[in-house]
C-alpha cells in the first residue's frame, strides 16, 4: 500500500499501476522529502514529476504546500492511475488545493514545449531506461528550472552517474539499497564570450 505520508493529505492511499511502474518506497520517499523540507524547497512551489507511475512523489509534494504540480507519465494505465490519485489528493486538500495535473505524454515530448519556472523535479525513470534517453530529457529539463531550483534523480544503485546537462551541477548521492538517489542543483547559465577578430 502506497500512502501519502504527510501534509494535508497525509495518510491518504494512493492506488498503485499494476505492472510497468516501480513505486518509491516510503523510506526513501519520506528522506526525499525530510530534506526537501529542511531546504524549504517544496512549499508555493512549481513540482514536476517526471515518468510519475502513481504519482505519488508529486502529490506528496502537493500534500507538503506545492502550488503547482504536472505528473508527466506516457502509459495509459498508469496516467490514468495518476489521474484518480490526483482528484483524491485534490478532494482530500480542499480550498487551497495545488493546482495539479496529469499530462499524459513522453517526458521527451512534455519537456520540448513545457514552460519554465519549475522549482522542483522529481525523475524517476524506469531502471532500463537508456542512459542516453536520461541524459537528453535532463538537458530539455534544465533550461525550465529556477535558478534556484533542485532535481531529484531516483536510480537504480547498479546505474552509472547520470550524464548532468549545462545548467545542472550534481550535489550529492544517497544511497538506500538497491536504489539511489542523486540531487543536483540549477547553475546559472554562463554568458557567451564575445569573440574576437583574428
Amino acid at each position: 500500500m502506497t500512502r501519502i505520508i504527510a501534509g494535508a493529505a497525509g495518510s491518504l492511499a494512493l492506488a498503485v499501476p499494476r505492472s510497468g511502474t516501480r513505486p518509491t518506497s516510503d523510506r526513501v520517499r519520506e528522506a526525499i522529502f525530510s530534506a526537501l523540507e529542511a531546504r524549504d524547497a517544496v512549499d508555493g512551489g512549481v513540482v514536476l514529476d517526471l515518468y510519475a507511475g502513481s504519482g505519488a512523489l508529486g502529490l506528496e509534494a502537493a500534500s507538503r504546500g506545492a502550488a503547482e504540480v504536472v505528473l508527466v507519465e506516457r502509459a495509459k494505465p498508469a496516467a490514468d492511475v495518476c489521474r484518480r490519485n490526483a482528484e483524491a489528493v485534490t478532494r482530500a486538500l480542499g480550498r487551497g488545493a495545488a493546482r495539479i495535473r496529469v499530462v499524459p505524454r513522453s517526458v521527451a515530448s512534455y519537456l520540448e514545449s513545457a514552460p519554465s519556472g519549475v522549482d522542483l523535479a522529481f525523475v524517476d525513470p524506469p531502471y532500463d531506461l537508456d542512459e542516453g534517453a536520461l541524459a537528453r530529457d535532463l538537458a530539455l529539463l534544465a533550461p525550465l528550472l529556477h535558478a534556484d531550483a533542485l532535481v531529484v534523480v531516483e536510480r537504480s544503485a547498479r546505474s552509472p552517474e547520470p550524464t548532468w546537462p549545462a545548467g545542472l551541477a550534481v550535489e550529492r548521492r544517497r544511497d538506500y539499497g538497491e536504489t539511489t538517489l542523486w540531487w543536483a542543483g540549477a547553475t546559472p547559465a554562463q554568458p557567451d564570450l564575445p569573440s574576437h577578430p583574428a
